[in-house]
């Protein structure tokens, strides 16, 4: 079993050594994309490379489409029927100098593709599979059983354009020929700014829409970076003479953004009724307090000044001891802790579901259909564990992601964060916590604005503040995964969200 979270999996699952000085900048443009330094030999034959109607591609066979901008990269697409036979349906690869291979998912709009947004979603992790968001959550199907789909009429696309990603390379369908890794989310944010980049190029009806960048759990660490990486990117473009990808907002679901926060709130989620009532007995909650004061403060401040040694190494040791390891023996589902783990936590996540979701994906006709390549093992595997522990090894999870969150907003990018008031692993606590002491000039009106009640047809569903461009919102009764156990006030969230309305 990994360490640093009896929660593992689609929470913690840490990563990367973080290099303080490499990380001033919101991400370096030095190499993303693959961009050509001299934009003369790129733009001449760029209209050649657009394809304007998908309906152009086939169903049969991948397409493969190149550009001149982007040298080191191609894509193989097809189109299908695939989950939602109502909309346009595509799948295949970002292919990475040749060696590194992507898997995407786009299901057009329900409503309007030719005027609807775009929206990018990752799970999280480190190493879980964007399957999970698809078949459990906001697609446009779920898995009923390990045979098969059903309808979701509450899909996220249903007023949006959305594409699923498999990454890092190694995670579900995405694949390496020759054992390249990626091991932090710096280097998965190179990656994915290049996936944006050649996806908005090569498919030009959707060039200039609003692009929403959204995920959850470790979304919470992979979507501020991945935003910054395409912010910083238009520059490139812009000189490259190509279209800048016109980035509206992020929207983070339960997300694991600032580890310290993160330690602290599992006190109060189990021993407060922030939530449900206080699950521990009094005196393992006097020691968890006594931990929080104690053995977390010099981690945090750790943390805040990029300091990592191996007595922070033991600070955090102790941490996960005294305040993760009491809820990791309760029995809880610590997704929902208002439920009891469904099974093995390895085995199940708590939600028998993922077995049927992984056993659907295993199927060769499935994998036909989608066009996964034929070199990866016949058994899908919704989560990897080599990829959780390489970023476990780096510490990734160390560095204080909100910084980037902060410099988005004073850009003018909207942020939404979200959370099912029921997940105790990247719990409504500490995103609330980590949002009320981020630093940004939209700090001290956030702060003075109460929490009020939000709804959805006069039902109460949550409760929201909002300041500027910034939103925090609960899913009451939702847990770690809202849209699945929320489908109707999540779908109302992200589609108020994406119409820029108010809740």
């Amino acid at each position: 079993m990994l360490k640093f979270s009896g929660f593992l999996l689609l929470v913690l699952g840490v990563g990367a050594v973080v290099n303080a000085a490499s990380q001033v900048p919101l991400v370096s443009l030095n190499g993303i994309a693959g961009l050509e330094s001299n934009p003369s030999t790129q733009v001449p034959s760029a209209a050649d490379y657009r394809l304007n109607d998908l309906n152009l591609l086939s169903s049969e066979e991948f397409s493969v489409l190149n550009h001149p901008a982007f040298p080191h990269y191609s894509v193989r697409i097809k189109k299908s029927d695939f989950c939602d036979g109502n909309v346009g349906t595509y799948t295949g690869y970002i292919d990475i100098s040749e060696v590194r291979h992507l898997f995407f998912y786009f299901f057009e709009s329900r409503n309007d593709p030719d005027t609807d947004d775009v929206v990018f979603w990752t799970n999280g992790g480190p190493g879980a599979s964007s399957a999970m968001g698809l078949f459990m959550e906001l697609g446009p199907c779920r898995v009923a059983g390990p045979n098969s789909t059903t309808y979701n009429p509450y899909g996220w696309n249903d007023k949006a354009n959305v594409f699923f990603i498999d990454q890092p390379v190694g995670v579900g369908f995405s694949y390496a020929d020759y054992g390249e890794k990626v091991e932090t989310t710096p280097e998965a944010a190179k990656d994915i700014a290049a996936f944006v980049a050649i996806f908005f190029e090569h498919f030009s009806k959707f060039k200039g829409r609003g692009f929403h960048m959204a995920g959850e759990s470790y979304g919470g660490r992979y979507v501020p970076l991945f935003a910054s990486a395409v912010y910083d990117q238009n520059a490139k473009l812009i000189e490259a003479g190509l279209t800048p990808i016109n980035l509206s907002s992020i929207m983070i679901g339960n997300g694991c953004t600032d580890f310290s926060y993160l330690m602290e709130s599992y006190y109060d989620m189990q021993c407060t009724p922030v939530s449900v009532p206080p699950i521990q007995d009094i005196s393992t909650c006097v020691r968890m307090k006594q931990a929080v004061r104690f053995g977390l403060n010099p981690l945090a401040n750790a943390i805040e000044l990029l300091l990592w040694d191996s007595y922070r190494y033991h600070d955090a040791l102790f941490c996960d001891s005294e305040l993760d390891a009491p809820f990791a023996m309760s029995g809880y589902n610590p997704y929902d802790i208002s439920k009891r783990c469904e099974g093995e936590l390895l085995d199940t996540f708590c939600y028998p579901l993922n077995k049927d979701i992984s056993a659907y994906l295993s199927q060769r006709t499935v994998r036909e259909i989608l066009g996964v390549d034929n070199s990866l093992p016949l058994n899908f595997s919704s989560f990897n564990v080599d990829v959780n522990r390489a970023f476990l090894g780096n510490w990734d999870h160390m560095f204080p992601t909100q910084l980037y969150i902060a410099a988005l907003l004073e850009r003018g990018i909207r942020v939404l964060i979200y959370a099912g008031s029921y997940d105790v692993a990247c719990n409504w606590v500490s995103n609330e916590r980590m949002l009320l002491n981020m630093e940004w000039l939209g700090q001290e009106e956030f702060r003075s604005q109460p929490l009020r009640e939000w709804t959805v047809d006069g039902v109460h569903a949550g409760r929201t503040r909002s300041a500027g461009l910034l939103t925090f919102a609960t899913i009451d009764g939702a847990g770690h995964m809202a849209p699945y156990d929320k489908p109707v006030e999540s779908l109302v969230l992200a589609n108020k969200w994406l119409a820029g309305d108010e809740l």
